[in-house]
């Protein structure tokens, strides 16, 4: 059904143009205990949704939407296995590689599959991390390059980044993923031959980035080591044992998934052979433990009480009711600096779609531009347009109460400027506030006058706080799934398959015929932009 022709749809329109001169700060004056009613807390994870723009009849609409929309059906129907993913006809089960119990496809358990490629991943990564696993030139590993693109690489780029202090003493984790020759150049550069490993994560070993540094990695090591040393230097995360022979590798050391992984669901599976090379089998499985947890909870908790509902729907409120046209994640821990890149492909590349599962137009906005930088940085560069421009702009503010690299009073610093943000973002501030300001000041006059307008603050400005104790594998693993589910959920509200991504598949088919014309082949017809850029790119090239 079209979301917009849900009855809760249409009461939670009518109660947004009833609210519409509510502020937050008449909200908290007149509910003492508003924190206490919009908290919610599971999975080591807490949530403070009392700064948005929301009242409990809000989210009693909301969760109502939530019903109307079958989002309980669509859950206990991706947990079970069934192919929800309809454009491609496959099971979603990301789910099921981090599960404890039993889990069908097609009647059949994976579990077990699941548990193998586990095992194999814990055996390889102990050889690697221990100094048995050798060179060609007998020496042991002490850097890991992972090559891979989209889900290949953000995923384990950001787990790795943000488990540093979990990371083995005599190990650097390295990644490459743009074909742009500058990302695999500058990273070799630094490196061994003689100690260096590389993982190709492909599924089906063609992925044109992914494939090029490939060769071009392989290329180098040859050169300086031989071709003998391939089997030495190159593992594989795929399921092509034909290509993956070819190329050199072992299939031995080809780690395999399956098809109900989605590209952007998949560090929990043999794609995350980075992070547990990095980090240890144990940590990779408390990873794992902690996003189970999660799963737990979105699997069994009522709606009103699903932090990752409640998340999805404070997000469609904001969305589809308040007009915000993007959301922005800032994580205040520099560890988690690729969050927000790694939620750009999660939520966008999920639900950035106008088609409903049916094949008819969605009749509302989907979704939102996700993006985001640490704190404080981003507070010295676009916080200016959250608090003053003229664009409602939500927030997730995500914090861990202690430091993994406690120094002298900087995390102190850090909280404190992460809640002063939020408290800035809701009350802001009045002009009769600016005046006693200024005039405190010293300021009188025209000049008061003159400044007072660039100095109000209008506040009311919506976000989350999400705290954890501190970041873990465990407590990561939980947060990682919380987005996953919150993704799904809207998926489900307006009507989305959230697990293909057919929008990224045109360019690539239009840069294959490009290829050969940029290289001097006969031109095909173009548009006269595209035409007239290559022969101006060929000319240049000679």
């Amino acid at each position: 059904m079209n979301p917009t022709r849900h009855a809760a749809w249409t009461a939670l329109a009518a109660h947004r143009d009833a609210l519409a001169d509510t502020t937050l700060r008449q909200l908290f004056a007149t509910d003492p205990d508003r924190f206490t009613r919009c908290s919610l807390e599971a999975a080591g994870l807490f949530l403070d949704y009392s700064k948005q723009r929301v009242t409990m009849e809000t989210m009693a609409l909301l969760v109502k939407l939530a019903r109307e929309a079958g989002v309980e059906a669509h859950r206990d129907a991706m947990f079970r296995g069934d192919r929800i993913n309809n454009t491609e006809n496959r099971a979603v089960l990301h789910t099921a590689l981090r599960a404890a119990a039993p889990v069908q496809v097609d009647g059949r358990d994976v579990l077990g599959d699941v548990f193998e490629v586990l095992a194999q991943m814990r055996d390889f990564t102990g050889r690697v991390r221990d100094g048995l696993w050798r060179g060609a030139s007998d020496q042991r590993i002490r850097d890991v390059v992972n090559i891979g693109i989209g889900g290949s690489d953000l995923g384990p780029l950001m787990a790795c980044a943000a488990l540093e202090p979990y990371g083995h003493p005599e190990l650097r984790a390295h990644f490459v993923s743009n074909v742009d020759g500058t990302h695999l150049a500058t990273t070799l550069s630094r490196l061994d031959p003689a100690t260096t490993l590389f993982i190709i994560a492909s599924k089906t070993f063609t992925t044109q980035e992914t494939l090029a540094n490939a060769h071009s990695a392989r290329a180098w090591l040859v050169e300086a080591l031989g071709e003998a040393a391939v089997a030495r230097h190159f593992v594989a995360v795929s399921t092509n044992a034909a290509e993956v022979s070819k190329f050199g590798i072992d299939t031995a050391n080809m780690f395999g998934f399956w098809d109900w992984v989605g590209g952007r669901y998949s560090l929990w599976s043999a794609i995350g052979l980075s992070i547990a090379l990095y980090i240890g089998m144990d940590h990779f499985e408390e990873l794992l433990a902690g996003a189970h947890a999660l799963d737990d909870h979105f699997r069994h908790a009522p709606l009103d009480a699903n932090l990752p509902v409640l998340l999805a729907l404070l997000g469609i409120w904001n969305a589809n009711f308040l007009g915000a046209h993007s959301h922005a994640v800032i994580p205040y821990d520099q560890s988690l600096h690729r969050f927000p890149a790694y939620l750009q492909q999660l939520d966008m590349e999920s639900n950035g779609k106008s088609v409903m599962r049916n094949g008819e137009p969605v009749g509302c906005a989907t979704g939102p531009i996700i993006w985001g930088e640490p704190g404080t940085n981003g507070q010295h560069a676009f916080f200016q347009l959250i608090h003053q421009g003229t664009r409602l702009i939500p927030v997730d503010f995500i914090a861990p109460i202690h430091s993994q690299h406690p120094l002298g009073r900087h995390h102190t610093l850090l909280l404190a400027n992460c809640l002063a943000q939020s408290e800035a973002l809701m009350l802001g501030k009045t002009e009769a506030e600016v005046r006693t300001e200024l005039t405190a000041q010293g300021l009188r006059g025209a000049a008061l006058e003159a400044l007072v307008p660039h100095k109000v603050f209008t506040g009311n400005r919506p976000s989350n706080t999400i705290l954890c104790e501190r970041l873990t594998p465990t407590t990561l693993g939980a947060l990682i799934a919380l987005y996953e589910h919150k993704v799904f959920v809207q998926g489900v509200i307006w009507g989305l398959n959230s697990f293909d991504q057919w929008g990224v598949e045109l360019g690539k088919q239009l840069a294959k015929k490009l290829e050969g014309e940029l290289e001097g082949a006969p031109l095909q017809p173009h548009d006269a932009s595209t035409s007239g850029l290559i022969a101006r790119i060929r000319a240049a090239r000679g």
